[in-house]
């Protein structure tokens, strides 16, 4: 149907495939399932689904490249499922632009709970970016930060005047610096406000998502406060 949420999923073990499709189209969602990598992107870019979520180890196209292709050429929400907690895989996904990840096995209802989350961050399911930031030298919505405008309003961020791309998890991630400029903000807090973990959380998303944004906004931009968190310079 044409309100329901579609989702992508790429996953090359039969059983879990089609269980963990069964269980979210039970749960509402539109399902396009996919055993590897390769049709997962013939499938993205003919269906353009409103998330996708990725096993990291498929043939023909594993899924943080996968997940690389298709960040090359959208900023819809990934999640990544990965067998090991440990696995340097979380952090190859996470740096190749994933969201969010659950490891295997996991419950259905976490897996759905996560889903939801990463779509209300993204404007889906009654959610969005949040425009509430504050403080530094502003104007209305434009926050100024040095070189670094942030528009409040527009959703949109320049660096000495020329754009500046992010994802919707980066930008919900500069909002909460920006709301609160020179403070110390902790992983945790990180995690409760920008991924709406009301649980526990890793904090290698956090990490990572952090230098990513770095990358795009000036490395010096944001300060690490070892054993604390980070803050924006203001």
């Amino acid at each position: 149907m044409a309100d329901q949420t579609h989702v992508l999923f790429v996953e090359d073990d039969d059983v879990i495939r089609e269980a963990t499709q069964l269980a979210l189209e039970r749960d509402g969602f539109a399902v396009t399932a996919m055993p590897d990598g390769l049709a997962g992107l013939e499938a993205f870019r003919a269906n353009r689904p409103d998330i996708a979520l990725l096993d990291v180890m498929v043939p023909g196209l594993d899924g943080v490249s996968l997940c690389r292709r298709i960040r090359d050429e959208s900023t819809v929400p990934v999640i990544m499922l990965s067998a090991r907690a440990d696995s340097i895989d979380v952090v190859l996904g996470l740096e190749a632009g994933a969201d969010d990840y659950v490891t295997k096995p996991f419950d259905g209802a976490v897996l759905v709970a996560r889903i939801r989350a990463v779509l209300r961050r993204f404007g889906h399911a009654g959610g969005g970016v949040r425009a509430d930031a504050g403080g530094a030298d502003g104007n209305g919505g434009l926050l100024t930060f040095g070189e670094l405008e942030v528009d409040t309003e527009g959703m949109e961020v320049r660096r000495a005047g020329r754009p500046v791309a992010l994802t919707p998890t980066e930008m919900r991630l500069l909002l909460e610096f920006s709301s609160a400029p020179g403070t110390v903000l902790s992983r945790d807090r990180l995690l409760e406000r920008v991924w709406d973990y009301g649980w526990g959380g890793d904090t290698r998303v956090v990490d990572v998502h952090v230098q990513r944004l770095r990358t795009k906004i000036g490395q010096d931009r944001i300060e690490t406060v070892r054993g604390f968190g980070y803050k924006l310079k203001a």
